[in-house]
């Protein structure tokens, strides 16, 4: 097998940054799905193929062979039928059963998932741990750590667990946090010349500089309300949510990011098309990855990979 150029499926695809990641280090995409239509017409833009729809409806046999499963996908609670019901039972009608039902029928060399930090944490552990049971209970060695987008180079804050297995026991590690000079920074991703329209009215904007924690913070900063209301300011974002209110976060509590500084802060290059409308990015940017990160996540399981060719 030869690692330096391999085929991966991209499953819960959602606008391609998974995608984007592993071709960089020498990846071919030979099977997407996604199901959301907003989310299609963005990865039709700039990769030149719809993706397939809902999952649940595609057979294994319908998927082209690959060498990766990769997989940002959605976190549902698991209901624990128990041991009557037999293991397999305890995932179906989630769509984890999906990504574990294309590995058993695939059998791939390695897979890579990504989903929210609280997976972890998820009813006390157990989906986490039903989760990992079931990946290595399908023959695969399976490594998992909470990487954070700001140590590879975002300033976005934005925590999340990735799972990686491999066939093989290859000798994986996790990729280490970049030095502090190869980070960017939010001067270097802000637009100079923004159109009014991101601008918030008079009202919101003095009724966030009465509530900010801090009034002498430097600029620029990008400031976050939180539940009870207050406004904490930042060098960085704190996390893109794909169900935010619309003035959640604003640069300098003056204006919302553009588009353009959305993609940015999860780490797409200025290429990227955007053909939705500001509220469908904004929803897209925050349902993604930080690119950045799963790069990193990438050279290191192709590293790994190519030590055993």
């Amino acid at each position: 097998m030869d690692w330096s150029n391999f085929k991966f499926i991209d499953l819960f695809a959602g606008i391609g940054g998974i995608r984007l990641a592993f071709e960089s280090v020498g990846g071919h995409c030979v099977f997407s799905s996604e199901w959301d239509e907003a989310a299609c017409k963005t990865y039709k833009a700039n990769f030149d193929e719809t993706p397939a729809g809902d999952i649940t409806k595609i057979s294994s046999e319908n998927i082209p062979d690959f060498d990766i499963l990769l997989a940002g996908f959605p976190c549902q609670p698991f209901s624990i039928i128990g041991d009557k019901e037999g293991f397999l039972h305890e995932t179906q009608g989630t769509l984890f059963f999906e990504i574990e039902r294309i590995l058993m029928d695939k059998k791939p060399p390695a897979f890579m998932l990504e989903n929210v930090r609280n997976l972890l944490a998820h009813d006390k552990g157990r989906t986490f741990k039903i989760i990992y049971e079931h990946l290595n209970n399908l023959g695969y060695h399976v490594h998992y750590k909470v990487l954070n987008a700001l140590d590879f180079g975002v300033p976005q804050k934005r925590e999340r667990i990735i799972i990686v297995g491999f066939k093989e026991d290859v000798p994986f590690h996790f990729p280490a946090p970049l030095s502090e000079g190869e980070k960017l920074s939010l001067s270097d991703i802000l637009e100079t010349d923004v159109d009014s329209r991101y601008y918030v009215r008079k009202e919101i904007r003095e009724s966030r500089l009465r509530r900010i924690k801090d009034v002498d913070y430097p600029k620029p900063y990008i400031s976050h309300e939180n539940i009870a209301g207050s406004i904490t300011p930042h060098a960085y974002s704190s996390a893109l949510r794909a169900g935010a209110s619309a003035n959640y976060i604003l640069i300098n509590d003056e204006r919302r990011p553009t588009e353009r500084e959305l993609l940015r802060l999860q780490g797409f290059p200025d290429d990227f098309k955007i053909v939705v409308s500001y509220s469908q990015l904004r929803h897209q940017t925050g349902n993604s990855v930080a690119v950045p990160v799963i790069k990193a996540v990438a050279k290191e399981m192709i590293a790994a990979l190519k030590s055993t060719e």
